[in-house]
Protein backbone atom coordinates (compact mmCIF):
# COMPACT_ATOMS: atom_id res chain seq x y z
CA UNK A 1 0.00 0.00 0.00
CA UNK A 2 1.41 3.16 -1.24
CA UNK A 3 1.04 6.56 0.86
CA UNK A 4 -1.34 8.41 -1.40
CA UNK A 5 -3.39 5.39 -1.33
CA UNK A 6 -4.64 6.00 2.46
CA UNK A 7 -7.83 7.60 3.22
CA UNK A 8 -5.96 9.96 5.82
CA UNK A 9 -2.07 11.27 6.09
CA UNK A 10 -3.46 11.39 10.23
CA UNK A 11 -6.15 9.98 11.93
CA UNK A 12 -6.34 10.61 15.65
CA UNK A 13 -7.64 8.63 17.91
CA UNK A 14 -9.47 10.74 20.61
CA UNK A 15 -10.89 14.26 20.94
CA UNK A 16 -8.96 15.78 23.90
CA UNK A 17 -7.24 18.63 24.25
CA UNK A 18 -3.99 17.24 22.83
CA UNK A 19 -5.25 15.49 20.11
CA UNK A 20 -7.79 18.25 19.39
CA UNK A 21 -4.62 20.49 18.62
CA UNK A 22 -2.27 18.51 16.54
CA UNK A 23 -5.43 17.39 13.99
CA UNK A 24 -5.78 21.40 13.86
CA UNK A 25 -2.44 22.29 13.60
CA UNK A 26 -1.62 19.03 10.70
CA UNK A 27 -4.75 19.75 8.60
CA UNK A 28 -4.25 23.95 8.41
CA UNK A 29 -1.13 22.78 6.73
CA UNK A 30 -3.13 20.92 4.35
CA UNK A 31 -3.05 17.42 5.32
CA UNK A 32 -5.99 15.04 5.17
CA UNK A 33 -6.70 14.75 8.74
CA UNK A 34 -9.88 13.17 11.09
CA UNK A 35 -10.08 12.62 15.01
CA UNK A 36 -12.24 10.03 16.22
CA UNK A 37 -14.21 10.56 19.52
CA UNK A 38 -17.20 8.96 20.65
CA UNK A 39 -17.88 11.15 23.84
CA UNK A 40 -17.80 15.29 23.62
CA UNK A 41 -14.83 16.97 22.85
CA UNK A 42 -12.54 18.27 24.85
CA UNK A 43 -11.38 15.49 27.03
CA UNK A 44 -11.07 14.55 30.51
CA UNK A 45 -10.40 18.57 31.22
CA UNK A 46 -13.17 20.27 29.48
CA UNK A 47 -15.77 17.88 30.06
CA UNK A 48 -15.28 16.18 33.95
CA UNK A 49 -11.59 17.90 34.80
CA UNK A 50 -10.25 21.18 35.43
CA UNK A 51 -13.06 23.44 33.59
CA UNK A 52 -16.10 22.20 35.45
CA UNK A 53 -14.19 21.53 38.90
CA UNK A 54 -12.80 25.22 38.77
CA UNK A 55 -16.18 26.42 38.33
CA UNK A 56 -17.14 24.43 41.62
CA UNK A 57 -14.43 25.52 43.29
CA UNK A 58 -16.13 29.51 42.64
CA UNK A 59 -19.08 28.37 43.77
CA UNK A 60 -17.62 26.97 46.81
CA UNK A 61 -15.84 30.24 47.50
CA UNK A 62 -18.86 32.66 47.97
CA UNK A 63 -19.22 30.43 51.15
CA UNK A 64 -16.09 32.38 52.35
CA UNK A 65 -16.91 35.55 50.96
CA UNK A 66 -20.19 36.05 52.66
CA UNK A 67 -18.66 35.31 55.95
CA UNK A 68 -15.42 37.64 55.37
CA UNK A 69 -17.72 40.69 54.40
CA UNK A 70 -19.09 41.68 57.69
CA UNK A 71 -14.89 42.54 58.49
CA UNK A 72 -15.77 45.10 55.83
CA UNK A 73 -18.66 47.04 56.31
CA UNK A 74 -21.50 44.66 54.40
CA UNK A 75 -24.88 43.87 56.49
CA UNK A 76 -26.08 40.40 53.82
CA UNK A 77 -29.46 38.75 54.38
CA UNK A 78 -30.05 35.19 54.52
CA UNK A 79 -27.60 33.15 51.56
CA UNK A 80 -28.22 30.06 50.72
CA UNK A 81 -26.92 27.06 47.93
CA UNK A 82 -28.43 25.51 44.85
CA UNK A 83 -26.62 22.53 43.98
CA UNK A 84 -29.04 22.27 40.37
CA UNK A 85 -28.37 25.49 39.18
CA UNK A 86 -24.61 25.24 39.80
CA UNK A 87 -24.80 21.85 37.66
CA UNK A 88 -26.93 23.71 35.19
CA UNK A 89 -24.95 26.28 34.64
CA UNK A 90 -21.55 24.96 34.70
CA UNK A 91 -23.18 21.98 32.50
CA UNK A 92 -24.27 24.85 30.41
CA UNK A 93 -20.37 26.41 29.78
CA UNK A 94 -19.38 22.84 29.09
CA UNK A 95 -21.46 22.54 26.17
CA UNK A 96 -20.09 26.33 25.06
CA UNK A 97 -16.88 24.79 24.94
CA UNK A 98 -17.45 21.68 23.33
CA UNK A 99 -18.76 23.79 20.71
CA UNK A 100 -15.53 25.52 20.34
CA UNK A 101 -13.62 22.94 20.28
CA UNK A 102 -15.76 21.39 17.39
CA UNK A 103 -15.95 24.33 15.25
CA UNK A 104 -12.29 25.29 14.97
CA UNK A 105 -11.89 21.50 13.78
CA UNK A 106 -14.17 22.13 11.16
CA UNK A 107 -12.92 25.34 10.21
CA UNK A 108 -8.95 23.63 10.02
CA UNK A 109 -10.88 21.09 7.29
CA UNK A 110 -10.81 17.72 10.42
CA UNK A 111 -13.53 15.53 9.46
CA UNK A 112 -14.60 15.12 13.36
CA UNK A 113 -16.19 11.02 13.09
CA UNK A 114 -18.45 10.60 16.22
CA UNK A 115 -17.08 6.64 16.68
CA UNK A 116 -15.18 4.10 18.74
CA UNK A 117 -11.84 3.66 16.53
CA UNK A 118 -10.32 0.15 17.26
CA UNK A 119 -6.51 -0.61 15.61
CA UNK A 120 -7.04 -3.63 12.75
CA UNK A 121 -3.41 -2.94 11.95
CA UNK A 122 -1.14 0.03 11.77
CA UNK A 123 -2.38 1.57 9.27
CA UNK A 124 -6.05 0.43 9.40
CA UNK A 125 -8.42 1.72 11.88
CA UNK A 126 -11.88 -0.15 12.59
CA UNK A 127 -14.87 2.69 13.31
CA UNK A 128 -16.89 -0.09 15.41
CA UNK A 129 -20.41 1.86 15.47
CA UNK A 130 -20.13 2.20 11.81
CA UNK A 131 -18.83 -0.88 11.23
CA UNK A 132 -16.42 0.16 8.69
CA UNK A 133 -12.78 0.90 8.41
CA UNK A 134 -10.54 3.55 6.82
CA UNK A 135 -6.25 3.81 6.65
CA UNK A 136 -3.88 6.55 7.47
CA UNK A 137 -0.30 7.14 6.59
CA UNK A 138 0.35 8.37 10.49
CA UNK A 139 -1.89 7.34 13.54
CA UNK A 140 -1.68 9.25 16.65
CA UNK A 141 -2.81 7.65 19.93
CA UNK A 142 -4.26 10.88 22.11
CA UNK A 143 -7.13 8.60 24.28
CA UNK A 144 -6.60 10.17 28.03
CA UNK A 145 -7.28 8.11 30.74
CA UNK A 146 -10.12 7.35 33.68
CA UNK A 147 -10.64 7.33 36.85
CA UNK A 148 -9.13 4.05 38.82
CA UNK A 149 -12.70 1.97 40.31
CA UNK A 150 -9.93 0.18 42.38
CA UNK A 151 -11.77 -2.72 41.85
CA UNK A 152 -10.08 -4.97 44.45
CA UNK A 153 -11.77 -3.22 46.98
CA UNK A 154 -14.72 -5.16 47.82
CA UNK A 155 -17.93 -2.56 47.82
CA UNK A 156 -16.05 -0.89 44.97
CA UNK A 157 -19.38 -0.69 42.58
CA UNK A 158 -21.11 1.68 45.73
CA UNK A 159 -18.29 4.07 45.30
CA UNK A 160 -18.39 6.91 42.85
CA UNK A 161 -14.77 8.61 41.35
CA UNK A 162 -14.56 12.38 39.98
CA UNK A 163 -16.14 11.56 37.23
CA UNK A 164 -19.58 10.79 38.58
CA UNK A 165 -19.15 13.21 41.20
CA UNK A 166 -20.19 16.12 38.90
CA UNK A 167 -23.46 14.60 38.52
CA UNK A 168 -24.40 13.86 41.53
CA UNK A 169 -28.42 14.29 41.74
CA UNK A 170 -28.04 15.87 45.09
CA UNK A 171 -25.36 16.75 47.74
CA UNK A 172 -24.41 14.50 50.30
CA UNK A 173 -24.31 15.49 53.64
CA UNK A 174 -21.09 13.14 54.03
CA UNK A 175 -18.54 12.15 51.99
CA UNK A 176 -15.43 10.18 52.97
CA UNK A 177 -12.61 10.43 49.90
CA UNK A 178 -10.00 8.14 49.15
CA UNK A 179 -6.79 9.30 48.36
CA UNK A 180 -4.12 12.49 49.09
CA UNK A 181 -3.65 13.74 45.27
CA UNK A 182 -4.50 16.96 44.22
CA UNK A 183 -7.65 15.54 42.62
CA UNK A 184 -8.91 14.17 46.21
CA UNK A 185 -7.48 17.28 47.73
CA UNK A 186 -9.40 19.52 45.68
CA UNK A 187 -13.03 17.73 46.06
CA UNK A 188 -12.83 17.88 49.56
CA UNK A 189 -12.20 21.95 49.78
CA UNK A 190 -15.46 21.90 47.29
CA UNK A 191 -17.32 19.58 48.61
CA UNK A 192 -16.65 21.22 52.21
CA UNK A 193 -16.92 24.78 50.81
CA UNK A 194 -20.09 23.79 49.83
CA UNK A 195 -21.53 22.97 53.51
CA UNK A 196 -20.75 18.74 53.26
CA UNK A 197 -19.27 16.82 56.02
CA UNK A 198 -15.80 15.47 54.18
CA UNK A 199 -13.63 13.02 55.84
CA UNK A 200 -9.96 12.45 53.45
CA UNK A 201 -8.39 8.93 53.71
CA UNK A 202 -5.17 8.48 52.60
CA UNK A 203 -2.33 5.55 52.99
CA UNK A 204 0.46 7.71 52.82
CA UNK A 205 2.22 9.62 55.69
CA UNK A 206 1.18 13.21 54.22
CA UNK A 207 -1.20 14.62 51.90
CA UNK A 208 0.09 15.75 48.33
CA UNK A 209 2.86 13.15 47.73
CA UNK A 210 5.45 15.13 45.57
CA UNK A 211 4.56 18.55 46.60
CA UNK A 212 7.19 20.57 48.98
CA UNK A 213 6.40 19.22 52.32
CA UNK A 214 6.07 22.92 53.93
CA UNK A 215 3.24 23.01 51.55
CA UNK A 216 2.06 19.85 52.13
CA UNK A 217 2.02 20.19 56.13
CA UNK A 218 0.57 23.58 56.15
CA UNK A 219 -2.22 23.02 53.46
CA UNK A 220 -3.07 19.65 55.76
CA UNK A 221 -2.96 22.14 59.09
CA UNK A 222 -5.55 24.59 57.52
CA UNK A 223 -7.90 22.52 55.66
CA UNK A 224 -8.75 20.64 58.75
CA UNK A 225 -9.05 24.20 60.20
CA UNK A 226 -11.85 24.67 57.72
CA UNK A 227 -13.41 21.51 59.11
CA UNK A 228 -11.87 18.60 57.32
CA UNK A 229 -10.96 15.24 58.25
CA UNK A 230 -7.76 13.79 57.02
CA UNK A 231 -6.89 10.54 58.35
CA UNK A 232 -3.37 8.82 57.01
CA UNK A 233 -1.71 5.40 57.14
CA UNK A 234 -5.02 4.38 56.58
CA UNK A 235 -7.14 2.56 53.75
CA UNK A 236 -10.50 1.01 53.26
CA UNK A 237 -11.25 -2.65 53.50
CA UNK A 238 -14.97 -2.62 53.00
CA UNK A 239 -17.40 -0.86 51.76
CA UNK A 240 -20.79 -2.01 51.89
CA UNK A 241 -24.66 -0.40 52.07
CA UNK A 242 -26.95 -0.50 55.14
CA UNK A 243 -30.24 -1.07 55.04
CA UNK A 244 -31.14 2.62 55.54
CA UNK A 245 -29.64 3.07 52.36
CA UNK A 246 -26.33 4.81 53.47
CA UNK A 247 -22.51 3.44 52.99
CA UNK A 248 -20.71 1.61 55.43
CA UNK A 249 -16.77 1.52 54.90
CA UNK A 250 -14.52 -0.34 57.00
CA UNK A 251 -11.14 1.19 58.03
CA UNK A 252 -7.77 -0.76 58.24
CA UNK A 253 -7.07 0.95 61.52
CA UNK A 254 -10.16 -0.83 62.89
CA UNK A 255 -12.09 2.21 62.76
CA UNK A 256 -16.07 2.45 60.75
CA UNK A 257 -17.25 5.52 58.69
CA UNK A 258 -20.88 6.06 57.30
CA UNK A 259 -22.02 8.21 55.32
CA UNK A 260 -23.75 9.32 52.12
CA UNK A 261 -21.55 8.88 49.41
CA UNK A 262 -17.51 7.30 49.06
CA UNK A 263 -15.23 8.57 46.45
CA UNK A 264 -12.40 6.96 45.18
CA UNK A 265 -9.61 9.12 43.91
CA UNK A 266 -7.00 6.75 43.68
CA UNK A 267 -5.43 7.52 40.49
CA UNK A 268 -6.30 6.92 37.13
CA UNK A 269 -5.97 4.53 34.39
CA UNK A 270 -5.10 4.80 30.40
CA UNK A 271 -7.88 4.13 28.30
CA UNK A 272 -5.93 1.30 25.95
CA UNK A 273 -7.44 -1.98 26.87
CA UNK A 274 -10.12 -1.76 24.00
CA UNK A 275 -7.89 -0.16 21.41
CA UNK A 276 -6.65 -3.33 19.95
CA UNK A 277 -2.60 -2.52 20.41
CA UNK A 278 -1.64 -5.46 19.96
CA UNK A 279 -3.14 -5.47 16.65
CA UNK A 280 -0.69 -2.85 15.80
CA UNK A 281 2.31 -3.80 17.19
CA UNK A 282 1.71 -0.99 19.73
CA UNK A 283 3.80 -1.67 23.36
CA UNK A 284 2.07 -1.03 26.46
CA UNK A 285 3.85 -1.07 30.51
CA UNK A 286 2.02 -3.13 32.54
CA UNK A 287 -0.40 -0.48 33.52
CA UNK A 288 -1.35 -0.19 29.87
CA UNK A 289 0.31 3.17 28.95
CA UNK A 290 1.61 3.34 25.82
CA UNK A 291 5.37 3.17 25.85
CA UNK A 292 7.11 5.89 23.29
CA UNK A 293 10.35 7.59 22.63
CA UNK A 294 11.93 11.06 22.89
CA UNK A 295 9.88 12.01 20.24
CA UNK A 296 6.51 10.36 21.16
CA UNK A 297 6.94 7.38 18.50
CA UNK A 298 5.20 4.17 19.35
CA UNK A 299 6.61 0.54 18.76
CA UNK A 300 4.99 1.28 15.48
CA UNK A 301 7.12 3.53 13.32
CA UNK A 302 3.51 4.82 11.75
CA UNK A 303 1.25 5.44 15.38
CA UNK A 304 2.76 8.22 18.28
CA UNK A 305 0.98 8.96 21.56
CA UNK A 306 0.70 11.92 23.97
CA UNK A 307 -1.34 12.97 26.84
CA UNK A 308 -2.13 10.98 29.94
CA UNK A 309 -2.03 7.91 27.77
CA UNK A 310 1.60 8.22 27.62
CA UNK A 311 2.08 8.68 31.46
CA UNK A 312 4.31 10.80 31.67
CA UNK A 313 2.90 14.56 32.57
CA UNK A 314 -0.52 14.42 33.00
CA UNK A 315 -1.38 17.74 32.65
CA UNK A 316 -3.78 19.42 29.40
CA UNK A 317 -1.11 22.06 29.02
CA UNK A 318 1.52 19.46 28.43
CA UNK A 319 0.01 17.05 26.48
CA UNK A 320 -0.79 20.34 23.83
CA UNK A 321 2.85 21.07 24.27
CA UNK A 322 3.44 17.25 23.16
CA UNK A 323 1.03 17.59 20.50
CA UNK A 324 2.78 20.70 18.93
CA UNK A 325 6.41 18.76 19.55
CA UNK A 326 4.72 15.45 17.78
CA UNK A 327 3.53 18.30 14.68
CA UNK A 328 7.34 19.51 14.53
CA UNK A 329 8.78 16.03 14.13
CA UNK A 330 6.20 14.50 12.35
CA UNK A 331 4.70 17.49 9.63
CA UNK A 332 8.01 19.32 9.29
CA UNK A 333 11.00 17.27 9.41
CA UNK A 334 12.22 19.17 12.69
CA UNK A 335 12.67 16.38 15.18
CA UNK A 336 11.55 18.08 19.08
CA UNK A 337 11.19 16.15 22.11
CA UNK A 338 8.83 17.87 25.12
CA UNK A 339 10.32 19.79 27.69
CA UNK A 340 9.16 18.23 30.61
CA UNK A 341 11.46 21.00 33.06
CA UNK A 342 10.16 23.45 35.56
CA UNK A 343 6.63 22.98 34.64
CA UNK A 344 4.11 25.08 36.63
CA UNK A 345 1.71 23.45 38.54
CA UNK A 346 -1.39 24.54 40.33
CA UNK A 347 -3.68 22.82 43.02
CA UNK A 348 -7.22 24.53 43.10
CA UNK A 349 -7.45 23.44 46.62
CA UNK A 350 -8.92 26.22 49.26
CA UNK A 351 -6.13 27.48 49.98
CA UNK A 352 -4.59 27.19 46.52
CA UNK A 353 -1.19 25.80 45.85
CA UNK A 354 1.28 27.28 43.15
CA UNK A 355 4.81 25.40 42.50
CA UNK A 356 7.57 24.95 39.67
CA UNK A 357 10.85 23.44 39.94
CA UNK A 358 12.28 21.77 42.62
CA UNK A 359 10.54 20.92 45.57
CA UNK A 360 12.87 21.04 49.21
CA UNK A 361 13.20 17.26 49.05
CA UNK A 362 14.22 17.36 45.56
CA UNK A 363 17.16 19.85 45.93
CA UNK A 364 18.73 17.48 48.81
CA UNK A 365 18.70 15.26 46.18
CA UNK A 366 20.27 17.22 43.52
CA UNK A 367 22.09 20.06 44.67
CA UNK A 368 24.74 19.70 46.94
CA UNK A 369 23.89 23.41 48.74
CA UNK A 370 21.26 25.94 48.35
CA UNK A 371 19.40 28.25 50.52
CA UNK A 372 15.73 28.19 51.32
CA UNK A 373 13.84 31.40 52.12
CA UNK A 374 10.54 31.09 53.61
CA UNK A 375 7.65 33.39 54.97
CA UNK A 376 4.43 32.23 56.53
CA UNK A 377 1.73 35.17 57.11
CA UNK A 378 -1.79 36.06 57.36
CA UNK A 379 -2.77 37.42 53.78
CA UNK A 380 -3.75 41.23 53.97
CA UNK A 381 -7.38 40.38 52.82
CA UNK A 382 -8.13 37.77 56.35
CA UNK A 383 -7.11 40.61 58.71
CA UNK A 384 -10.87 43.00 58.76
CA UNK A 385 -12.24 39.34 57.94
CA UNK A 386 -10.69 38.38 61.33
CA UNK A 387 -9.74 35.06 58.80
CA UNK A 388 -7.18 32.93 60.73
CA UNK A 389 -6.00 31.17 57.54
CA UNK A 390 -2.37 31.70 57.04
CA UNK A 391 -0.23 32.02 53.51
CA UNK A 392 3.38 30.45 52.28
CA UNK A 393 5.63 31.73 50.01
CA UNK A 394 8.96 30.04 49.50
CA UNK A 395 12.10 30.29 47.15
CA UNK A 396 14.45 27.42 46.69
CA UNK A 397 17.88 28.96 45.19
CA UNK A 398 21.09 26.61 43.93
CA UNK A 399 24.21 28.18 46.26
CA UNK A 400 26.34 27.63 43.59
CA UNK A 401 25.46 30.19 40.95
CA UNK A 402 22.08 32.03 43.02
CA UNK A 403 19.86 30.48 40.39
CA UNK A 404 15.89 29.88 41.81
CA UNK A 405 15.10 26.24 40.99
CA UNK A 406 11.63 26.09 42.90
CA UNK A 407 9.01 28.03 44.17
CA UNK A 408 6.30 27.13 46.14
CA UNK A 409 3.14 29.44 47.62
CA UNK A 410 -0.19 28.32 49.02
CA UNK A 411 -3.00 30.93 49.81
CA UNK A 412 -5.63 32.76 47.53
CA UNK A 413 -5.01 33.24 44.21
CA UNK A 414 -1.34 31.67 44.28
CA UNK A 415 -2.96 29.19 40.89
CA UNK A 416 -2.46 33.20 39.13
CA UNK A 417 0.88 33.25 40.40
CA UNK A 418 2.29 30.26 39.47
CA UNK A 419 2.17 31.39 35.55
CA UNK A 420 3.57 34.40 36.57
CA UNK A 421 6.45 32.95 38.71
CA UNK A 422 6.74 29.85 36.18
CA UNK A 423 8.15 32.24 33.52
CA UNK A 424 10.88 33.24 35.82
CA UNK A 425 11.99 30.21 36.93
CA UNK A 426 12.02 28.80 33.10
CA UNK A 427 13.95 31.95 32.27
CA UNK A 428 16.38 30.29 35.38
CA UNK A 429 16.48 33.87 36.65
CA UNK A 430 18.96 34.61 39.79
CA UNK A 431 17.59 35.40 43.33
CA UNK A 432 20.04 38.78 42.98
CA UNK A 433 17.43 40.00 39.87
CA UNK A 434 14.09 38.86 42.53
CA UNK A 435 16.20 40.88 44.39
CA UNK A 436 16.18 43.87 42.64
CA UNK A 437 12.70 43.45 41.31
CA UNK A 438 10.28 46.34 42.79
CA UNK A 439 7.62 45.32 45.26
CA UNK A 440 4.23 45.84 44.49
CA UNK A 441 2.85 47.19 47.39
CA UNK A 442 0.16 46.21 49.15
CA UNK A 443 0.50 42.94 47.77
CA UNK A 444 1.00 39.27 48.82
CA UNK A 445 3.11 38.28 45.94
CA UNK A 446 5.68 41.12 46.99
CA UNK A 447 7.18 38.60 49.17
CA UNK A 448 8.52 36.97 46.37
CA UNK A 449 11.28 40.01 46.37
CA UNK A 450 11.10 40.73 49.79
CA UNK A 451 12.96 37.93 51.73
CA UNK A 452 16.72 39.25 51.23
CA UNK A 453 18.29 36.95 53.42
CA UNK A 454 17.65 32.99 53.60
CA UNK A 455 15.67 31.57 56.21
CA UNK A 456 18.01 28.75 56.16
CA UNK A 457 20.73 27.05 54.02
CA UNK A 458 21.50 23.62 53.34
CA UNK A 459 25.45 22.83 52.88
CA UNK A 460 26.08 18.49 51.88
CA UNK A 461 22.79 17.71 53.23
CA UNK A 462 23.24 19.74 56.62
CA UNK A 463 20.54 22.44 57.49
CA UNK A 464 22.79 25.06 59.24
CA UNK A 465 21.84 28.66 60.19
CA UNK A 466 21.75 31.54 57.51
Amino acid sequence: MTQTSYDYDLFVIGGGSGGVRAARLAAQMGHRVAVAEYDDLGGTCVNRGCVPKKLMVYAGEYAEHFEDAAGYGWTLGDTSFDWNVLKRNRDAEVRRLNGIYGANLEKAGVEVLRDIAVFDDAHTIRLVNADRTVTADKVLIAVGGYPNPHRALEGHELCITSDAAFDLAELPEKIIIAGGGYIAIEFACIFNALGVEVTVLYRGMEILQHFDMDVRRLLHAEIENKGIKIITKTIFEKVERKEDGSLRAALSNGSFWEGDQIMLALGRLPSTEKLGLDRAGVQTDRKGCVLVDDHLKTSADNVYALGDVIDRVPLTPVAIHEAMCFIETVFKDNPTQPDYVNIPTAVFSHPQIATVGMSEDEAERTLENFDVYRTIFRPMRNILAGRPDRMLIKLVVDAADDTVVGAHILGPEAGEMAQLIGIAIKACVKKAQFDATMAVHPTAAEELVTMYEPTYRVRKGKKVAA
